[in-house]
């Protein structure tokens, strides 16, 4: 981890406001005219950084600026030469030639390779090689795992690719070959081909084209690219990464808190509780959907609900709609004129048969939003908005973090967004995949759809847990089996139709509660038989508990999310970049370093094969036991089990179990060590909610484990404080051992030899 510096150090590093070299290509200089879908163009090349070129090619005399409306790319200066077609230069780490008729750029390496090579046809289609090995990104949802052999028309949202196995399209045009190159192409958006040795990009408007080469063998470097070009993610607040518990149909004031109370009764660890809107349901928070009225049959006293509900340590998260096809400026703009928060009623008066304004500004729609942000909710759930073009998708994302921050100026926001867009983590920003189908195969392909995800830069990713459409496969099984991967996902969330089935006792109830599934096709409902699956709730308990033990661990890899730009669900690629058969694989991932998760995505296993990358050796979670690495192994599993191995060398931190994140709690750090190689870890604590932590307000405990002396250090990371309570209790044991070490960390330097 590098909790040891600063936000603000890592910009610096990354250049994100520094200059670069632009190299202007002047094709008139020997006069030969540069001509792309018969307009006079342009070449220019920036140097990003000694890894990374930019390639623009634009209509003569355009701005530079002009390639940033979108606001996808944060800022970086340029400076400018001159040079011909025909010659090359060297720049980084990288040589480009260019030549003409077709223009074509080739980069090569230090070794002289040829890396990558970008050709522009005069009608200008992009081709680009695409190589042998496997090509990850892309964003959210599509053809997976690998993205080659695909044809994918990167069409944004539900209708996109699939929706019921793959879930809803975030396209990002961020292509990963993990042989040790990436690119970027952010304009113009189009459909790619990848079906032969050669990706083409075809695109409605030819220019101007604005693309990022990245060219290193070290993913890191790769992924810290893609954050210099598009932004850090920001650090969303704690609670966000603790179970969220959904509801649909609602029945009154009394369903509001039969969930709330049972939580608590019950023990089940649970931070927040969300509230769909009316129109998607018979009966929601709202009045209609886009409304920021409430209705008053659940909610007829919404500010003494949402007090209760904070009494017992609930956040309160809102669900809100809104379509269109332009959302423009930003929260501090005035408002020119008053502007409806949701649809526009038909002629005889009916909002639910209305239209949705096209045009939208946010300096006119976010104030609609104090009302209910002055009662005290914590979050929103944007929903919708498939219609709405690339920035104002981003614009829509930008609105939350920044229009919360204008009324609590000191608090991270939350915010649950369908919709995407490059550059969305930097307004910390939540995904989730849509409207799927519960079924065993989507579950199967939404592990891989969660690797790409996170490698677009978008790391704070989850699915609707039991998926949102009930099917006739939709048993108890197929729920415990979704919410084990969803407790190993950024975004751990149930929601869904027929939605007491979405709560971790709902299987054990004796009946089905509401049931939504007429609308459906495809959709059903399980055999009576199913309702009472006793089952399911003590599995259930089992990963919540492990989960919030595990968030020590988890907000660490959040804190070196910020930093980097690593996801929280790390390819195999990431870490294991000389192993093919590791990068290959998609139907599992690592949780943070050192933790590799296999989720059990077939009906009635009672095994899981699992891939254990060589280089290391690797702990079974469960039961310790040490196998080599480099190995296909065959773990035994009942329901109850999602096979996860830990890396030999990794220190893995666990806290008590909490019925919410914020608990406080005197309980001790549990630190175990995996022994057979080195190792290191950087524990990150703040308050959980505010932006103290830019300002030095944070601790840091930077871990270290000496192998062959078998002794761990543990020492406060520089530039950070102790928080309270200033005396650590700390029980600290190594892998495969009972025995328990307690021990104490005051900030002073500890040696513990074990």
């Amino acid at each position: 981890m590098t909790n040891r510096i600063s936000r603000r150090d890592v910009l610096r590093g990354l250049g994100i406001a520094g200059a670069g070299l632009v190299l202007r290509i002047d094709t008139d200089a020997q006069g030969q005219d540069l001509v792309i879908a018969g307009q006079p163009a342009e070449l220019r090349v920036s140097t990003i950084s000694p890894v990374t070129l930019r390639l623009s090619v634009f209509p003569r005399g355009t701005p530079l600026e002009q390639l940033n409306t979108d606001n996808a790319l944060v800022g970086f200066s340029e400076q400018r030469r001159t040079v011909g077609p025909g010659t090359s230069l060297k720049t980084g780490d990288l040589t480009i030639g260019v030549s003409l008729a077709p223009l074509s750029i080739a980069i090569t390496d230090t070794s002289r390779a040829v890396v990558q090579k970008l050709t522009i046809s005069d009608a200008g289609v992009l081709e680009f090689p695409i190589g042998d090995a496997p090509l990850l990104g892309f964003g959210e949802g599509g053809p997976q795992f690998d993205r080659r052999g695909a044809v994918d028309a990167m069409r944004n949202g539900q209708g996109g690719y699939q929706l019921r196995t793959h879930g809803g399209r975030v396209p990002i045009q961020w292509l990963i070959g993990t042989a040790g190159r990436a690119l970027f192409i952010h304009q113009p958006m189009g459909a790619f081909d990848l079906r032969g040795p050669v990706g083409k990009l075809t695109a409605t408007t030819p220019l101007p084209i604005d693309c990022f080469v990245v060219v290193s063998k070290n993913p890191a470097v790769i992924l810290r690219e893609y954050a210099r070009i598009t932004g850090l993610p920001e650090m969303p607040p704690l609670w966000s990464f603790g179970y969220q518990q959904s509801h649909r149909t609602l029945s009154g004031p009394d369903e509001v808190m039969w969930v709330a109370k049972t939580m608590r009764e019950k023990k089940l660890p649970c931070d927040a509780l969300i509230y769909l809107g009316t129109d998607f349901t018979p009966s929601g928070w709202n009045t209609h959907n886009g409304e920021f009225t409430w209705k008053a049959e659940n909610f007829h006293e919404p500010k003494k609900t949402i007090d209760e509900l904070h009494a017992m340590h609930y956040k309160v998260v809102l669900h809100t709609v809104i379509e269109g096809r332009h959302l423009t400026g930003t929260v501090k703009d005035a408002c020119a004129a008053p502007e409806p928060s949701g649809r526009i009623p038909d002629a005889s008066g009916d909002l639910t048969k209305g239209t949705w304004p096209p045009e939208r500004s946010v300096g006119c729609y976010w104030p609609h939003h104090k009302g209910v942000f002055d009662l005290g909710i914590d979050g929103w759930w944007p929903d919708q908005g498939d219609g709405y073009d690339g920035p104002s998708r981003l614009n829509r994302i930008r609105m939350y973090w920044e229009g919360s921050q204008l009324w609590r100026p000191n608090e991270r926001p939350y915010a649950l967004h369908r919709n995407g867009y490059a550059g969305m983590a930097r307004y910390g920003a939540f995904l989730w995949s849509g409207d799927v189908y519960s079924t065993w195969e989507t579950l199967k392909t939404h592990v891989p759809v969660a690797v790409n995800t996170g490698l677009s830069g978008i790391p704070y990713w989850g699915t609707d847990i039991g998926g949102f459409v009930p099917t006739p496969e939709f048993l108890g099984d197929l729920y415990v089996r979704w919410f084990q991967f969803g407790a190993f996902c950024p975004l751990f969330r149930a929601h869904g139709r027929t939605w007491h089935l979405r709560l971790p006792w709902g299987w054990n109830l004796g009946e089905l509660g509401p049931d939504e599934t007429a609308t459906y096709s495809g959709a059903g409902r399980p055999p009576d038989a199913e309702l009472r699956n006793a089952q399911v709730e003590p599995i259930c308990r089992k990963y919540l508990e492990l989960r919030y033990r595990l968030m020590p661990y988890l907000y660490s890899a959040v804190r070196e999310t910020s930093l980097t730009g690593l996801p929280i669900v790390r390819a195999m690629w990431i870490h294991h970049a000389d192993d093919p058969k590791a990068v290959a694989r998609g139907d599992q991932y690592l949780w943070g370093r050192d933790i590799l998760v296999a989720p059990v995505v077939e009906k009635n296993a009672t095994s899981r094969s699992v891939y254990l990358p060589r280089g290391s050796a690797w702990y079974d979670f469960w039961d310790e036991r040490l196998l080599p690495g480099g190995q296909e192994v065959s773990r035994n599993v009942d329901l109850a089990t999602m096979p996860l191995f830990v890396r030999a060398g990794a220190i893995i931190p666990m806290g008590p179990v909490k019925p919410y994140t914020a608990e406080p709690s005197d309980g001790p750090l549990t630190i175990t060590v995996y022994p057979g190689a080195d190792g290191s870890f950087e524990l990150f604590e703040d308050d959980g909610t505010s932006f103290a932590y830019r300002t030095g307000e944070w601790m840091g405990i930077s871990m270290r484990w000496a192998d062959r002396a078998r002794r761990l250090t543990l020492s406060l990371t520089p530039g950070s404080r102790m928080r309270a309570p200033m005396v650590r209790e700390l029980n600290v044991r190594v892998a495969g051992s009972p025995a328990i070490r307690k021990s104490r960390f005051t900030g002073q330097a500890l040696n513990l030899t074990l």
